[in-house]
């Protein structure tokens, strides 16, 4: 009889669930989120890994299903040194099993992804994140220098958990260096890279040769001449210098072609940051909105399954903000970030100057990474998204389910 199916996708987050069922040979199926159009029907909550067992027993989050797999086999020493002999052995597993799983995940993820450009990069916050990370190094070192692994005194979950972090931190991120200050969890690292284990999830692990740099964008340089290229001047009597000619303002933006609007666009802003929104910045926002002026759309992720942490997600919608500056003048809107962690998605309604999306989007070099719908005040449910969206009170629907709103932004 089938021992269930488990669903996944590529996150690292999956690996040591993935290491038990193939190691042990357990009677589950891995099956591609994607590949299922009805997953949301199944685990409403849309998180991945997710399981259901035998008779439609479900399970989701990470660290109770990498418990009930690890239930699931026959070998029982096999299953007391990955869980733990003693209870004081399963409680320090499970703690170990934890510190993978949270602050230490988080940091090194954010700062990879800031580093790689997905979020905002701010250099103080990053050095922050890496002193947390260098804090858990020596954490892990002192532990390490007398212990082989780094719960019990065998392999267990709390190493599998914790070596998911690491590997993508030392994979990236951290340079050589950083093998030589930390030599005893280099030395773990390696041990449970190379065992039955490692070998199927980590297989291809290798130490960066250099760490990961953050390369800011490039901003063009124009060559000024040098000194002994500067035109000379000429000499009036000798030349006349003909009739200067006029100078053509160009447009600083596409949008500044359109011209001034009758709708006064930071009076609107004022209003929403100064007023209650429901009661009056909404009210006097829809007496005086021109819909030949402006435009307002809908504005989603188009890569949600992907994201992980509510907070990531916010940096994500943060930096996306911050890479529109040269359009705010012309733009307002909020985005939301709603759901939880590992199972969350990014919405909005952003109203901009014209009918046109991609003069005030293209700005933004992730721009294409969203998709934009066109919305109709005049269609009471789209008047209403753009209120829910900009009140920030009501759950988003998403697919006929009330998601809650975990945070946003709001582009002004």
């Amino acid at each position: 009889m089938s021992q269930g199916t488990l669903y996944t996708s590529t996150t690292l987050r999956c690996h040591p669930v993935k290491a038990l069922i193939e190691k042990f040979n357990l009677d589950i199926a891995c099956v591609e989120k994607s590949t299922v159009a009805d997953f949301e029907t199944k685990f409403p909550l849309g998180q991945i890994p997710a399981f259901i067992g035998p008779k439609g027993f479900k399970i989701t989050e990470e660290v109770a299903i990498l418990y009930y797999v690890a239930d699931l086999i026959q070998d029982e020493k096999a299953k007391a040194a990955l869980k733990g002999k003693t209870e004081a052995e399963k409680t320090q597993v499970l703690r170990w099993v934890s510190v993978g799983n949270t602050n230490l995940f988080s940091a090194i993820f954010t700062n990879l992804l800031s580093i790689q450009g997905v979020l905002q990069y701010n250099k103080k916050e990053n050095d922050n994140r890496f002193a947390v990370i260098e804090k858990y190094a020596k954490v892990f070192d002192d532990r390490l220098k007398t212990h082989t692994y780094i719960a019990t005194e065998k392999i267990s979950l709390g190493d599998l958990q914790c070596a998911v972090p690491w590997t993508a931190a030392f994979s990236t991120i951290l340079d050589p260096e950083a093998k030589a200050q930390h030599p005893y969890l280099t030395r773990w690292l390696k041990t449970v890279v190379a065992s039955d284990f490692g070998k199927i999830v980590f297989k291809d692990f290798k130490f960066a040769e250099k760490a990961l740099a953050y390369v800011p964008a490039k901003k063009e340089k124009k060559d000024k001449p040098k000194k002994d290229e500067q035109p000379k001047k000429k000499d009036a009597k000798k030349e006349e210098q003909p009739a200067a000619e006029p100078t053509v303002k160009k447009a600083k933006h596409p949008l500044e072609a359109l011209g001034k609007s009758t709708f006064v666009l930071d009076d609107w802003k004022r209003k929403y940051s100064n007023e209650d929104t429901r009661p009056v910045a909404l009210p006097w926002f829809w007496e005086h909105y021109n819909p030949e002026e402006y435009s307002i759309w809908k504005v989603g992720y188009k890569y949600n399954d992907e994201l992980t942490l509510t907070f990531m997600s916010n940096n994500l919608v943060g930096g996306f903000f911050n890479r529109l500056s040269a359009s705010t003048k012309y733009m307002f809107g909020c985005m939301v970030i709603y759901g939880e962690n590992n199972n969350n998605g990014i919405t909005g309604a952003i109203m901009i100057r014209g009918q046109e999306f991609a003069p005030a989007f293209d700005v933004a070099p992730d721009w294409e990474s969203y998709a934009y719908a066109k919305l109709d005040p005049t269609k009471e449910e789209d008047k209403e998204f753009i209120n829910n969206m900009w009140a920030w009170d009501k759950p988003v629907v998403v697919d006929g389910e009330n998601r809650e709103i975990a945070d946003g932004k709001v582009l002004k």
